[in-house]
């Protein structure tokens, strides 16, 4: 099974922020809930994490070896990063929003950020069969994972929420990905 969990909160997440490749740990909430991702995933074989702290901090509850595959880091919003989606023009959102090959200023597009996760995926699919491998990633790679599992294009990663310290199972079946659940957040409570 491949299990794909979002890092715990931080406080950018808090306050609503453009998180790509800015590095903040997590927070107090973040903290407890990656304990609480932990013990709701339970035993895993493997845990894999994005390079950033926060995913890193989150893989560290698993109290196993972390391998570090950089396919997994957030999206890069270049000059978004930091902001609030507010401060990102109304016309330059509306195109994002409608084009997979649109670049923020100084990033990357959603393409890009799918062809490399979706890469990452094929290559942990063969480990994932019949053992737990934990990816701790973020919102963007995520839902890149899970339009890998169902067969789909970039452009519906808009239709997806991913919460902080949500949990997405993907099996693989028979060569193929499964999504078997998606945002699970019942621990959370």
């Amino acid at each position: 099974m491949l299990v794909v969990v979002r890092h715990g909160r931080t406080e950018a997440n808090a306050t609503g922020l453009l998180l790509g490749r800015h590095d903040p740990p997590l927070d107090d909430t973040g903290r407890a809930q990656a304990v609480a991702l932990a013990a709701a995933v339970g035993e895993a074989d493997r845990v894999v994490a994005s390079p950033l702290l926060r995913a890193r901090e989150t893989a560290a509850a698993f109290g196993r070896d972390v391998e570090v595959d950089d396919r997994w880091v957030e999206l890069d919003y270049g000059a978004w990063d930091g902001r609030p989606i507010s401060g990102v023009g109304t016309e330059e959102w509306a195109r994002w929003r409608s084009d997979v090959h649109f670049r923020p200023p100084g990033g990357e597009t959603l393409a890009e950020l799918g062809t490399r996760v979706r890469e990452a995926c094929d290559d942990l699919a063969a480990d994932a069969r019949g053992r737990t491998v934990v990816v701790v990633s973020h919102v963007s790679p995520i839902k890149a994972a899970v339009t890998w599992a169902l067969g789909v294009g970039d452009e519906a990663v808009w239709h997806l929420y991913v919460a902080p310290a949500s949990i997405t199972r993907i099996e693989v079946r028979d060569g193929r990905p499964v999504l078997i659940s998606f945002d699970e957040v019942s621990h959370l409570d």
